[in-house]
């Protein structure tokens, strides 16, 4: 059951028809005019830009939109086509030195969203346990798929009804072990890439990872880099039109912070965060190209999959609030994909060591199970000049998108609380 408008939140979950989509235009508006001026004032000339698409303001609720195009500095690629050759290293202008530019400038994953004028970006690998040869052996004729050797051999394989879209470093993997308790849900462990990297593979494909369902069961999957892949809704919308979407959404800034640290723990050569977050620390541009920092814009990404899905169809899960409350979090799921409450308090121990909760078996007394040492890593040191200016960059993205979702995160209390 989709909760209410919020008061003063116009056009929120509870609206419908002309005054949900005169909102949709005016945000879709406003995000570009917004994005528009930050690109302008980085240095990108109009003749880079797209210009946004209008709603058509007969489209029924739920059905595929053209896309709306917002103010980037190139085009995005499709699947598949070469990108551009990287551009040469900026000259040093007191934000980054050339050595910064070369390890930033890696190629972009084919079709994800927000591109900028340098033609290739840092695309970090997803944290996830998937590698080809795992994806290969679920996918497999014959396999149990779902990544777990508890995989009764009964049933069937059947394409998801429900995905855990987004976003990396939000907690989606503590919301997947947390549902995967569920005696109704079976999910598959690894992340399938299916809707970014392995599409061409096809149905069949995906199908097998998938673990085997009884009648009345749910299979879900996630992979959080959908939520930022241009082309996932329109694939997302061909495969299930009525698939149910679940989106883990944290504070941006602390969300950027822990991107960096993930990559920081396999690449210590790399620079510091302040190098890597502007383009000039002096102006205190935002590099938004970055995609550390361009994966918080959620109003942009999800201006895009609401071109396909209405907000009925879409959860949004609070990072913060699953860590601090999280059967609190887990009702609001299991409602939202039609489950008893099976998933309560009784599930969760908080950890005080790794600073989040742990899973339990209400019916035994066996040692609470963790998420791995890759997740409450301890985050370096910013400095607080950068992290007032990323809020500042943050805030207008962020009210857009409270507007969308008819939810207020609070996350600009984050910094008033201090």
């Amino acid at each position: 059951m989709s909760p209410p408008a919020q008061p003063g939140v116009p056009g929120g979950r509870g609206s419908k028809g002309p005054p949900a989509r005169k909102l949709l235009c005016m945000c879709s508006l406003s995000l570009c005019l917004t994005y528009l001026c930050y690109s302008l004032m980085g240095g990108t000339g109009p003749a880079a830009l797209r210009s946004p698409a209008a709603l058509p303001a007969s489209a029924a609720p739920g059905a595929p939109r053209s896309p709306t195009a917002f103010p980037a500095t190139a085009a995005p690629r499709s699947a598949g086509a070469p990108g551009p050759s990287a551009a040469p290293p900026r000259a040093s202008n007191g934000s980054r030195e050339g050595a910064a530019d070369a390890w930033l400038r890696a190629q972009l994953a084919p079709g994800e969203v927000i591109t900028a004028q340098s033609g290739a970006f840092e695309r970090d690998p997803q944290e996830s346990s998937t590698t080809d040869e795992e994806l290969s052996r679920a996918g497999s004729p014959g396999s149990r798929g779902g990544g777990s050797s508890t995989t009764p051999d009964y049933g069937e394989k059947r394409l998801p009804q429900a995905l855990i879209i987004g976003v990396k470093k939000g907690g989606t993997r503590a919301l997947l072990e947390a549902i995967r308790a569920h005696p109704d849900v079976r999910a598959v462990g690894t992340e399938p890439h299916f809707f970014d990297r392995n599409y061409e593979k096809g149905l069949e494909w995906y199908r097998n990872v998938m673990p085997k369902t009884l009648e009345g069961q749910i299979t879900m999957e996630k992979t959080p880099s959908y939520f930022v892949t241009n082309e996932a809704p329109r694939r997302i919308h061909s495969m299930a039109k009525d698939a149910k979407l679940i989106v883990v959404v944290r504070d941006p800034v602390t969300r950027a912070i822990s991107d960096y640290t993930q990559t920081l723990s396999k690449k210590p050569e790399i620079p510091t965060f302040e190098v890597l977050a502007f383009k000039n620390r002096t102006l205190g541009l935002i590099d938004a190209s970055w995609s550390a920092i361009r994966i918080g814009i959620y109003a942009l990404h999800l201006e895009n999959w609401l071109q396909y899905f209405p907000l009925s169809q879409i959860l949004f899960v609070s990072g913060e609030r699953l860590i601090t409350d999280p059967a609190g979090e887990m009702a609001k799921v299991q409602d939202f994909l039609g489950l008893k409450r099976i998933v309560t308090e009784k599930h969760f121990y908080f950890n005080k060591t790794k600073g989040f909760p742990c899973l339990k078996k209400p019916e035994d007394s066996s040692a609470p199970r963790c998420l791995g040492k890759s997740k409450g890593r301890t985050h370096p040191k910013i400095d607080p000049d950068v992290i007032h200016r990323l809020r500042k960059f943050y805030k207008p993205f962020n009210v857009m998108f409270y507007q969308m979702t008819g939810q207020d995160f609070q996350w600009e209390q984050e910094e008033s609380d201090k």
